[in-house]
């Protein structure tokens, strides 16, 4: 990641991919999201991401949701505080 100022180039969706913010912790690597397509879904943190990445309540997070269980989905990225300040600076979130 390059930083020009104080802009960072960040990770954007890929195809199926959305933005979320954690809402609830549930265990067994587990949390409830909010997606910015307005849907609640129950994400897993996989497995290489576990004890990596941590993962709090109110992080923002990008989730690729199942084909075959929207409700659910998986968690493939997180961004920092300041990353996800720039996010919603440039009008990619709310």
């Amino acid at each position: 990641m390059s930083k020009e100022g104080n802009r960072q180039d960040l990770r954007m969706p890929d195809d199926g991919e959305v933005f979320a913010e954690v809402i609830e912790m549930l265990g067994a690597n587990r949390v409830s999201v909010r997606c910015a397509d307005g849907e609640q879904r129950h994400a897993r943190i996989p497995g290489r991401m576990q004890k990596r990445i941590w993962i709090r309540e109110g992080d923002l997070v990008l989730v690729d949701p199942w084909d075959w269980q929207d409700e659910k989905a998986d968690i493939t990225w997180r961004y920092e505080k300041t990353q996800a300040d720039q996010l919603r600076e440039e009008g990619h979130i709310q």
